[in-house]
């Protein structure tokens, strides 16, 4: 079977369970979404030590705590959210909004994120009355099976139709390309070549951008908090996530004591020039991001720049003077490496972090960690970001959180900065099409007014 035949077979019989499934209730889907999402939360275990086994990535308490908070959080920011027939009536304007599924959904996941990207993806597609087709990467095919194998066993269990989810029978660059042309709209978390591919598909399409998370410390913030939260961020599954702090940006009369209490839980600060300069060497040679380092320990990325630290170092934090493109070491860094900043003022800790992400992650994120809000306001206002977390872990909050706002989401969107067609995390309101009913509204204010009183301002 070529692999034409192949990506038909799998849109023909996902057409016809979406079928089936655009005549369910409300209850039904909600119960279809609820089964996929508590079969992989019961399964985070063995699905985070195949996952770490498989790809070399990560460590396997990170993935379990990723495996069974993303599908917590967005189950419980999707229950009792209505997604199918009449979802909103807003009176005043005489609108009435009715939600329609748009069909069948490609979704190419990341090699960094195999569990966590289909489950969420499953997840808001379904409720949004669509069916699914994953495509994993490559080097996470297996765990990326196994996890639509577990989401098509709970559908069958609630009386959903199991081709709801499928999984293509290779991964390929030919199958994936053929899936986002096939279906009618794609979803591309990963590099920015498979983005790229998926918005030159023909078919509607989210991607991600770049991430390179900059953090932000006022002079007010609490440091120990800032301190504890950023460790945990930065090294959290290894740090493979886009969402980790990358650089922080730090009062420079505060720089040494940060460095000492950064070591005193367990980083290996470096400041030596010689060593700074190996590590640069070891983790971007010519410039360019080192595979080989992506989610492996510090002790292992020490040692393969040749610089000896203690096999149980928590963190790597070097501290650097130039930013954007004059400093590698800036950029973004999928690997528990943290660069340390000083600054003056304000404004210059704004002006560093934006030339960081005017160099790479334009259109991602931020982190601080103020008290201040007009300085939080004032850096939202200058650096174009997203999203903005304040005085939160930036691995764990950015993606959406029980604790913040933002959607919960595998997948990040970075509007035209990053050349993605959304500037929030992505979320069901993405995956239907919305109808909308315009009665008349006879007393409407705009028409008792005189041009006079319309122009004026």
């Amino acid at each position: 079977m070529t692999a034409q035949e192949q990506v038909n077979e799998l849109i023909t019989r996902a057409r016809a369970a979406q079928k089936i499934f655009e005549g369910f209730s409300q209850e039904q889907v909600d119960r279809a979404v609820q089964a996929i999402g508590k079969a992989i939360y019961d399964n985070a275990k063995p699905l985070a030590e195949m996952a770490v086994a498989e790809t070399k990535m990560g460590n396997v308490n990170d993935k379990i705590a990723k495996n069974m908070g993303k599908p917590k959080v967005t189950w419980y920011k999707l229950k009792g959210v209505p997604s199918r027939g009449v979802i909103r009536r807003i009176p005043e304007e005489g609108l009435v909004e009715v939600a329609k599924p748009i069909g069948v959904i490609g979704a190419i996941t990341p090699v960094t994120n195999p569990i966590m990207t289909p489950i969420h993806n499953s997840m808001i597609a379904l409720k949004g009355g669509n069916a699914i087709i994953v495509c994993p990467h490559p080097s996470a095919f297996e765990s990326g099976k196994e996890t639509v194998r577990i989401m098509r066993e709970a559908l069958k269990a609630v009386g959903a139709p199991e081709d709801l989810i499928q999984v293509v029978g290779e991964a390929s660059i030919e199958v994936s390309g053929l899936i986002m042309s096939s279906c009618d709209s794609s979803i591309a978390t990963g590099g920015p070549m498979m983005v790229k591919a998926v918005y030159s598909s023909g078919k509607p399409a989210f991607g991600v951008g770049a991430g390179n998370v900059q953090s932000l410390w006022d002079a007010d913030a609490d440091f120990d908090s800032a301190i504890t939260k950023t460790i945990t961020g930065r090294t959290y599954d290894n740090g493979v996530l886009c969402t980790c702090e990358q650089t922080i940006h730090v009062p420079e009369a505060k720089v040494e004591e940060v460095a000492a209490k950064f070591a005193a839980q367990g980083a290996y600060v470096i400041t030596d020039p010689a060593e700074v300069s190996k590590l640069r060497d070891f983790v971007f040679p010519g410039g360019a991001l080192n595979k080989d380092a992506v989610g492996i320990k510090p002790y292992l990325i020490a040692k393969g720049a040749g610089i000896e630290v203690p096999e149980d170092t928590r963190l790597l934090v070097v501290k650097v003077d130039k930013f954007g493109a004059d400093e590698t070491l800036c950029k973004e860094k999928l690997f528990p490496v943290l660069a340390l900043a000083p600054y003056t003022t304000w404004e210059n800790c704004v002006d560093h972090a934006a030339t960081n992400i005017n160099n790479e992650g334009t259109g991602h994120s931020c982190a601080l960690h103020s008290n201040t809000p007009a300085n939080v306001e004032y850096a939202a206002e200058r650096i174009s970001v997203s999203r903005f977390v304040v005085n939160q872990i930036g691995s764990n909050s950015l993606g959406g959180t029980l604790a913040n706002g933002l959607n919960p989401t595998g997948t990040l969107g970075c509007g035209s900065w990053g050349n993605n067609s959304i500037s929030e995390n992505l979320w069901w309101k993405h995956l239907v099409n919305v109808s909308r009913i315009a009665y008349e509204i006879p007393d409407a204010p705009g028409l008792k007014l005189s041009d006079e009183e319309l122009w004026a301002l």
